[in-house]
């Protein structure tokens, strides 16, 4: 991947004529140095409604203006074709709120990715309703909020852990194995900005203890599912999934095992894409460029 600054534009619209002519051709006329180009046309929906997706990376200082200049210039092609989009720098480092409960695997995997710069992002806070996991976070210098969750708590928990996000003014929310159902609230005020890691191959097997329901099944593959939260439980748009091959002589522990491994590399796998702007979320399905 090319290291000097760009800025990528995504775009999802109503699929017509000329589209990539009016994108392309607005960049050339500004000397912009298109370094990379995804385009996917879906066809018509129940509604009759085609859609197109679009990503491009544009060479930054090949523009005669900054981003801001930028997107008040786009501004028009994107009302034209009635576009939804958005334009990001690679130089602003997203922010990344993480959510934990006892299981500590995804997010050691994160950490440790973010500690070596592989994931160059700032982590403005860990969340968790366990205190199992502060000692390595306060070790890291990150700020650990611990708000239990309880039946008869809940609703002041998420309301003080809507405050806690607010103020780490998150771009991603990553919900690295938080065992506890969010509030619809929480899930409408950052829409397409939660995913959560789920071990199932999805939508086998929702909710608590699949590899339990697997291993009662008889499956012969397990996998894990990264998707975009919603208020319906483990029904968001999935963004990436991975299986492993297992047979009759594994138990419910190997499988919980050999799970975790799967779980770490698709959740790594899904936040690196989501926050190259690599995922565009059509309905209750993802177009994912590589």
């Amino acid at each position: 991947m090319h290291r000097e600054r760009f800025y990528t534009l995504t775009v999802s619209c109503p699929d017509r004529v000329g589209i990539v002519a009016a994108v392309s051709g607005f960049f050339a006329k500004h000397g912009g140095w298109i370094l990379e180009t995804s385009l996917h046309a879906e066809p018509p929906d129940t509604t009759g409604i085609a859609k197109y997706f679009m990503r491009l990376e544009i060479k930054a200082d090949s523009l005669p203006f900054d981003l801001e200049h930028l997107r008040g210039e786009f501004q028009a092609i994107a009302d034209e074709f009635n576009m939804s989009w958005q334009i990001t720098d690679s130089a602003e480092r997203k922010r990344v709120a993480i959510l934990v409960s006892n299981q500590g695997h995804c997010l050691h995997d994160l950490l440790a990715r973010w500690q070596s710069k592989e994931l160059d992002v700032e982590i403005p806070c860990v969340i968790s309703n366990h205190e199992s996991l502060r000692r390595l976070v306060d070790w890291l210098g990150i700020p650990f909020h611990y708000v239990p969750v309880t039946p008869e708590n809940k609703a002041e928990a998420f309301a003080q852990m809507g405050k806690i996000l607010a103020d780490a003014n998150p771009d991603v929310i990553v919900l690295a194995r938080y065992m506890q159902i969010l509030s619809p609230e929480l899930c409408a005020q950052y829409p397409g900005q939660i995913i959560n890691i789920h071990h199932s191959f999805l939508p086998s097997f929702v909710g608590g203890k699949p590899y339990h329901q697997a291993f009662e099944r008889g499956v012969k593959l397990i996998g894990s599912t990264c998707h975009y939260v919603t208020a319906d439980l483990d029904q968001g748009p999935i963004i990436e999934q991975d299986v492993i091959r297992i047979d009759h002589s594994d138990s419910v522990e190997d499988m919980v095992r050999y799970g975790k491994d799967i779980e770490k590399t698709v959740l790594a796998r899904s936040l690196r894409q989501h926050l190259e702007g690599r995922v565009l979320i059509h309905g209750n399905k993802t177009i994912v460029f590589r």
